[in-house]
């Protein structure tokens, strides 16, 4: 199969599970198409489908990560021994595991085509993921509190796992308690990082979109937090907006100097 025929075999099938959408035609432009396909993905439920659904999908995905370009942490350089900041498309990354900043049900975001980390993240890892994240939390039996983390395979991400953390929401004014629990999150992905043996993790910048909390006091946290609590895990800042790069770089020359 070409990517578009595997395209329109993927948006078939998921338009089929649901009686809704089994009388929608499916465009005939790529660009639209693949909004149609990302926004099936955004909003199905997590439950099994068919291994003939998966085996397209995850070699559609596959090849459409390698079209944009995976970048290796093995090619990066490092800004301080062990610390790197990158600013690219997560889901591109290939590294032990990716920060997924998630919501408190923990299965990812049904907006379609949000341009959220979790959206994305979910979008590009495949159907699986929302599956296996249900499965957890059912086992949990509640949602994920806030700062704590969890570990799922990455599926068809270049990466080998992502880990799952809720960030502190923002109303108003931050808090030390925000300020607690920010760092709660970095502390939470790098210690489960140490007990799976996995040697480099890749943060976003937690909570600094949807959750409100401001750009720069989240960099200061993340970077001491991160700086204290590494060992001697490899960690990449990514950063995907020119603001959040700049605020970075400024602050990790100005911490390594002092």
């Amino acid at each position: 199969m070409s990517q578009a025929e595997k395209r329109k075999f993927l948006i078939q099938k998921l338009m089929d599970e649901q009686p809704r959408f089994q009388k929608l035609q499916i465009p005939p432009e790529a660009a639209e198409q693949k909004t149609l396909l990302r926004s099936l993905m955004n909003i199905r439920p997590p439950h099994p489908i068919g291994e003939d659904f998966l085996t397209v999908q995850d070699a559609y995905l596959r090849e459409e990560t390698a079209r944009k370009g995976v970048t290796d942490i093995a090619d990066l350089t490092p800004v301080e021994p062990g610390i790197y900041l990158w600013q690219g498309d997560i889901t591109t990354l290939k590294c032990g595991a990716v920060v997924n900043a998630a919501n408190s049900g923990m299965t990812g975001c049904y907006v379609p085509c949000h341009r959220c980390i979790d959206n994305c993240i979910h979008t590009y890892a495949g159907v699986q993921l929302r599956l296996a994240c249900a499965e957890m939390m059912e086992k949990q039996g509640q949602e994920e509190p806030t700062g704590q983390a969890k570990l799922t395979p990455a599926f068809n991400l270049p990466c080998d796992y992502v880990l799952h953390t809720v960030g502190p929401i923002i109303h108003g004014h931050v808090t030390q308690k925000d300020r607690e629990l920010l760092a709660s999150c970095y502390r939470s992905c790098l210690e489960l990082a140490q007990q799976n043996r996995i040697g480099s993790v890749a943060f976003c910048c937690i909570s600094t979109g949807e959750f409100h909390f401001p750009n720069e006091e989240a960099a200061k946290i993340a970077v001491d937090t991160v700086r204290q609590y590494r060992g001697d895990t490899e960690v990449i800042f990514n950063v995907f907006k020119d603001v959040d790069e700049q605020i970075y770089r400024a602050f990790l020359q100005r911490a390594h100097i002092g």
